[in-house]
């Protein structure tokens, strides 16, 4: 791979953030392309009404201008396009979206329509166009609860096999063993293939996506973002030992067949390749086989200098995480209520206090004495002031990082910065 990155004046800088036009400096620069890959979190399920919580934090309310234009909405960057393939292939909903990256370029019910949400993408972008006064070409393919051991299964690892425990399991269940073991054959590697295809069709024809491409500047590759592991993660019959010291061993193994496979299918032997580690439930005191098993890889010999492991775990948002977990017991109480088993409700004294107001002589609460103490539960144990916080910071379960933008927004840029640094050396 040769590298055509240049120094960016500061003053274009100030252009390329404000959103101006397709400046005169980008004309007889190579497109830059990044691959952006994975399952839900590389989609990114933070919506557009989380960007005021970024702003709440004085660390991070410089990133929330460069995200937003001098009308308080969503930039456009002018240098940056992306496309991005994403839907089922088996309900017909494949398709792609694309245009100048804006927001919007997050999970999609529907590819080709703006889905209010963003994932790793937009910042990804905006941090790439700050340091680079050329075109810039993000190429987006994610999809939701997708596993490495199948779905992006790379080619050099062959088809899924079947451990003996798996096999006798199945028989158990009065399975067909060789129908079972056809269509995980077909299934393997699936969306490898999509992925691959789609990269190579969006390369085929770059003025497509990019009207200003410069066919004589050309483009390159300049890197790569895995993001996945969560349905490898609870994946018990892939990896039996998973609660063990090495029990995702497999997943370390063909993370790296999939960072050789995917180099030499877009002929690119050295491409910068990040992996975003599983961060959801931030920093744990003990160790986490999972995420030592994902940033394995980028400790090869082979693959010293040009794969980066970035943890997101310290992007998670605590104070978020907090208050989803009081809201939980919340919940979590009308279900023991209703499974007439209160002593799991009195462990809070606010619920506790409660109780006696609600239930009947007999121990006993209705469906409406149910639904009344939840209620009153709720706004006294969380309060409007935290009702608010979570209306404004979160928009989605724990594992997609609480939907909140401030956390994608700075993953995104982190694995920007991981690639430039990739770069230097």
């Amino acid at each position: 791979m040769t590298s055509n990155r240049t120094k960016t004046p500061w003053a274009l800088v100030a252009l390329a953030i404000g959103g101006l036009a397709f400046d005169a400096a980008a004309a007889g620069k190579p497109l830059k392309v990044y691959i952006l890959a994975g399952q839900s979190n590389m989609e990114g399920h933070a919506k557009v009404e989380t960007f005021d919580y970024i702003g709440d934090d004085p660390k991070t309310a410089p990133l929330l201008e460069q995200m937003r234009g001098p009308d308080g909405k969503p930039r456009v960057c002018e240098r940056v396009w992306i496309s991005y393939l994403t839907g089922s292939p088996h309900r017909g909903t494949l398709g792609e979206g694309f245009g100048k990256l804006t927001a919007g370029y997050g999970s999609r019910r529907n590819p080709k329509e703006d889905g209010g949400e963003i994932g790793p993408e937009f910042t990804f972008g905006i941090t790439m166009q700050k340091t680079y006064d050329g075109p810039i070409l993000i190429i987006k393919t994610a999809w939701g609860g997708k596993s490495l051991n199948t779905s992006f299964r790379p080619p050099s690892a062959g088809p899924y096999e079947f451990s003996q425990a798996q096999l006798e399991g199945l028989k158990k269940q009065g399975k067909d063993i060789a129908e079972v073991k056809a269509a995980k054959a077909k299934a393997s590697g699936e969306y490898y293939r999509l992925m691959v295809e789609h990269v190579k069709k969006v390369l085929a024809d770059p003025k497509r996506v990019v009207p200003d491409y410069d066919a004589k500047a050309g483009y390159e590759i300049a890197g790569f973002v895995w993001f996945q592991g969560w349905n490898d993660m609870v994946d018990g019959g892939t990896y039996p030992k998973r609660r063990e010291p090495g029990g995702y061993d497999l997943y370390s193994k063909l993370l790296a067949q999939f960072i050789r496979d995917v180099r030499k299918d877009l002929g690119v032997p050295r491409m910068p390749f990040v992996i975003g580690v599983m961060g959801v439930g931030g920093i744990k005191e003990k160790p986490d086989y999972f995420r030592q098993a994902m940033a394995a890889p980028a400790s090869l010999p082979e693959f010293k200098g040009d794969v980066a492991a970035v943890e997101t775990a310290p992007y998670w948002d605590k104070p978020l995480a907090d208050l989803a977990a009081e809201m939980g017991m919340v919940g979590k109480s009308a279900y023991y209520l209703r499974k007439k088993e209160p002593r799991h409700v009195r462990k809070d004294p606010i619920a506790a206090s409660l109780l006696d107001k609600y239930m009947g002589k007999d121990g006993t609460m209705t469906q409406e004495q149910i639904r009344a103490f939840v209620k009153e539960y709720r706004a006294r144990r969380i309060g409007p002031e935290k009702e608010a916080m979570w209306k404004r910071g979160a928009s989605n379960a724990g594992y997609h990082y609480l939907g909140c933008a401030k956390t994608m927004a700075l993953i995104g840029k982190a694995f920007a910065e991981a690639i430039l640094e990739m770069e230097k050396k």
